[in-house]
């Protein structure tokens, strides 16, 4: 019997002009039947930490104060089976040369998301996948990447894509928890550290995932899965 996923998917300095070396999308995704139970989890470790139910977890809000909340929270996402995340990581958006492609950085970004959510997808399931609404994937961009995703899985039906749609971070514990994880990334590969706080909190991730974090992943690792771009058919 085929599995229904949710796939919640967040960026970090997607921008062009943005001033920032790199740029990471990232998604996590989880069985549809144990999204309420994930979401409850995670409720329950804000409150273990004296903070409201709705607190919204961020890469921004990470502080001193919060660091043992925020080190809870990457422990479970480590620890529950149910949770999964890919990340796609442009070192360097410097190097871009869209005129090269015959694209501009919208049309880029777009392939981007294409690129990682792609492998995510598994012939035999389904998928629902949100992505966070701030994102500059307006309603028509979003139709055109659920166009480009199922042709490109013959999914001519959207049998198995069966939504692509934007909702708010705060409506969704694992929007917020995809925006941790990649926050993380962004600020390992933008070389920053003025914050042990958030340092801390890279080097959990690393000591839980095994990784460095500076290198692809194999593309059959389904916890923790990377893939650094290096400009393959696109730069």
């Amino acid at each position: 019997m085929s599995e229904t996923y949710n796939v919640y998917c967040d960026e970090s300095c997607h921008l062009e002009n943005d001033n920032q070396k790199a740029m990471v999308l990232g998604a996590i995704w989880c069985r549809l039947d144990k999204r309420k139970e994930i979401a409850e989890r995670l409720r329950e470790i804000k409150v273990k930490h004296n903070l409201k139910p709705d607190f919204e977890i961020k890469w921004t809000k990470v502080s001193r104060s919060k660091l043992s909340f925020y080190l809870d929270v990457l422990d479970y996402f480590f620890d529950d089976d149910d949770l999964n995340f890919r990340g796609l990581i442009v070192p360097d958006k410097r190097v871009l040369n869209h005129s090269a492609f015959s694209q501009d950085h919208d049309d880029w970004y777009y392939k981007m998301y294409f690129t990682m959510l792609k492998t995510i997808f598994d012939p035999h399931s389904h998928y629902r996948v949100y992505i966070d609404i701030k994102d500059t994937l307006g309603h028509e961009k979003i139709n055109n990447l659920h166009d480009v995703l199922c042709n490109n899985a013959f999914d001519y039906s959207r049998k198995m894509i069966e939504r692509i749609q934007r909702v708010h971070s705060h409506e969704s514990e694992q929007l917020q928890l995809a925006d941790l994880l990649i926050g993380a990334l962004a600020y390992l590969h933008r070389e920053l550290g003025e914050s042990d706080s958030k340092l801390a909190l890279i080097q959990r991730i690393k000591e839980r995932s095994g990784y460095s974090l500076d290198r692809s992943t194999l593309l059959r690792e389904s916890k923790f899965n990377l893939l650094l771009w290096n400009g393959g058919g696109y730069k």
